[in-house]
């Protein structure tokens, strides 16, 4: 038997997993037969590379016990809990597809029956297709509000990305080797992608209800998300605390001349209860300017740490027996 690798796939699909033992059934059920009709249709080869985010419920055995019915299926194993990005970027740097890459969430909250279409756009001539959410009425109140209110905050401090568009899209192989050169930790691809250039466009669908399990994303893990995404791709949030700074600057002058023009007129200062609400919203401005400046530090100090953002334990096409 030769051992000389197979030749590479025309497309990868990269799908981050963490704790999805009870969909990834189902979402192989329905992937599969989309791609396999593809190949039916002259896709030069496929290969579905799942990113096992160090899950801690059975999704390393479902993914074995699926990997024996379906060859084109691919797992990478991260030794720890990494998070939804850095799984992203881990299933990018791996993936071997010739012609792009499209990435998918496990949850089925993205359809697979989308993917002919995101194709169909990128034959067009675009080097991204995203796939954005026209319809969300499955989601709460809360994550559609918190959405797009952080699609808004994005596109007033300068960035590109198209609204509702999440983490489901096709890249090309130029596209994700241009990714792979960045030397940023903690990026955010939904926002970094855009601030390449490339030709885009979008494909809209309705957004599905999660067929099992439970969100992965809570609002903490949403918070978290929102910060590293403005920090990492604006530095309005610095030149907003600069503004602030300026402007308590401006409002303590205004005080001291009153205050002066007060004490020459022989009047007085009426009350504490002035002072007190000065003191507290100056103070109320340093601490926010202060926490604005405190997140861009951290991440120059992750940054000069050179930490890699995650590490690989197995890859199936390294050892098939994994």
């Amino acid at each position: 038997m030769s051992d000389a690798p197979s030749p590479a796939p025309a497309l990868s699909v990269v799908v981050p997993a963490f704790d999805e033992a009870e969909v990834l059934p189902v979402f192989a059920a329905r992937l599969r037969p989309v791609l396999d009709d593809l190949l039916a249709e002259g896709l030069g080869g496929y290969e579905v590379l799942v990113v096992d985010d160090g899950s801690t419920d059975a999704t390393p055995v479902v993914l074995a016990r699926l990997r024996r019915e379906w060859p084109q299926l691919r797992v990478v194993r991260l030794r720890a809990n990494s998070g939804h990005q850095a799984a992203l970027s881990a299933g990018l740097a791996r993936a071997r597809a010739r012609a792009g890459v499209v990435t998918m969430d496990a949850d089925l909250q993205d359809p697979p029956e989308v993917l002919p279409r995101l194709l169909a756009a990128a034959g067009r001539g675009h080097d991204v297709v995203y796939a954005v959410r026209e319809d969300r009425s499955v989601d709460s109140r809360l994550k559609r509000v918190s959405a797009a209110a952080f699609y808004r905050l994005v596109r007033t401090l300068g960035g590109r990305a198209p609204e509702q568009a999440g983490d489901f899209r096709f890249t090309h192989r130029t596209v994700v080797d241009t990714v792979l050169q960045l030397p940023e930790a903690h990026r955010v691809l939904r926002l970094v992608i855009p601030e390449l250039g490339f030709s885009s466009t979008t494909v809209g669908y309705a957004r599905e209800a999660r067929s099992a399990g439970r969100t992965k994303y809570p609002l903490t893990r949403m918070l978290r998300l929102s910060l590293d995404a403005i920090t990492g791709s604006s530095t309005a949030p610095l030149r907003l605390a600069s503004f602030f700074g300026l402007g308590g600057a401006l409002l303590t002058s205004l005080l001291l001349l009153y205050a002066l023009v007060s004490f020459g007129l022989g009047q007085t200062v009426p009350g504490w209860t002035s002072t007190l609400a000065v003191v507290a919203g100056v103070g109320t401005l340093q601490l926010l300017c202060l926490g604005v400046l405190g997140e861009y530090v951290g991440r120059l100090y992750v940054q000069l740490q050179q930490r890699p953002t995650y590490l690989v334990a197995s890859d199936s096409l390294d050892d098939p027996g994994s």
